[in-house]
């Protein structure tokens, strides 16, 4: 381990001297040159899910403004960590980044031994959306409303299971907070995304999904039922479908998440994404996307998005702590 550090301490300091010795101007001429080839984004999530197919809409919208594509690299599993733990070993070059969701701010507080420092090891580049989330069931489950699903739960303790795209999730998280309240003993199932979780709920093996709104054709093709969404408000699509809060739950979970890359990423590199990643945001096939999910535009520079940051990494500390969720 100590020759380890040492190398790397040695490469960074290296690099750091290479770009110390450059001339003045040189740092805005590398920006003005970039990006120079394709960007990859790391999507954290299997392919075909909910962030999987906005992330897509995204990336392209984005390599039409950088006149490079944004090339989408799906590394599921993990919880969603999988995409962070990869930029630990990339360049910070500009050109790997990765989605961040929620998780990352979660899971060192959950593990035992921390795979990352979330405000140590990365550079935020923008903030960009949040999710509709939701509870729900196959389309003859007995269980018409969340009220019937919360009574069966607790009528039959350790029975009724429910799946999540993986451990420390905001779905993870969301419905354990959501038993302790309610006195539900209740098995958890992680997957590794959307695709998984749903062919389960399908196919019978579980007895119900907790998930983004990757659900939202299947409900309204009648083979999936909505019981309930987790949003502020109900889902524009959905409006006969009731919300935690007004379901008797005192809890919003829209588990917000943005875009980062490695840390020590040139500045002006990041002003040139950061433009890129906001327009995209608002480009109307990006914009149609957001809508199909009932995912609403949260944009931040990477200034506000680091402060954002910090902020939520103390407060899921404290969750995490108080709720005693070890991995």
């Amino acid at each position: 381990m100590t020759t380890k550090m040492n190398r790397r301490g040695l490469l960074a300091l290296g690099g750091a001297a290479a770009m110390a010795g450059l001339p003045a101007l040189s740092r805005p001429a590398l920006a003005q040159n970039f990006p120079a080839r394709p960007v990859r984004l790391i999507v954290p999530w299997g392919a075909g899910g909910t962030t999987d197919v906005q992330l897509r809409a995204f990336a392209e919208a984005a390599g039409r403004r950088l006149g490079q594509p944004v090339i989408v690299e799906n590394r599921a599993g993990a919880g969603g960590i999988l995409g962070a733990q990869a930029l630990l070993n990339e360049r910070p070059d500009g050109y790997t980044v990765s989605q961040m969701p929620i998780s990352i701010f979660r899971y060192p507080h959950m593990a035992s031994r921390a795979p990352f420092d979330p405000m140590k090891d990365f550079t935020w580049v923008s903030h960009i959306s949040g999710y509709l989330f939701g509870v729900v069931v196959r389309a003859d489950a007995p269980w018409k409303t969340f009220g019937e699903f919360l009574a069966a739960a607790k009528a039959a303790p350790g029975k009724i299971t429910y799946g999540t795209p993986g451990a420390g999730t905001s779905l993870h998280i969301t419905m354990e907070q959501i038993a302790g309240r309610q006195g539900i003993d209740w098995v958890h199932v992680p997957f590794r995304g959307f695709a998984e979780n749903v062919t389960s709920l399908l196919g019978g093996q579980t007895d119900a999904l907790a998930d983004t709104s990757g659900w939202s054709e299947m409900v309204l093709d009648g083979r999936l039922r909505l019981l309930v969404t987790w949003g502020p408000t109900r889902a524009k699509r959905f409006p006969q479908v009731p919300t935690l809060q007004e379901s008797g739950i005192d809890i919003v979970s829209t588990s917000p998440y943005g875009i980062a890359g490695p840390k020590g990423m040139d500045p002006a590199v990041v002003r040139v994404l950061d433009t890129a990643f906001r327009e995209a945001l608002t480009d109307p096939s990006h914009v149609a996307v957001l809508d199909r999910y009932d995912m609403p535009p949260l944009y931040m520079n990477s200034e506000d998005y680091a402060a954002f940051a910090r902020k939520t990494n103390a407060e899921e500390k404290v969750m995490i702590e108080r709720l005693g969720l070890k991995l």
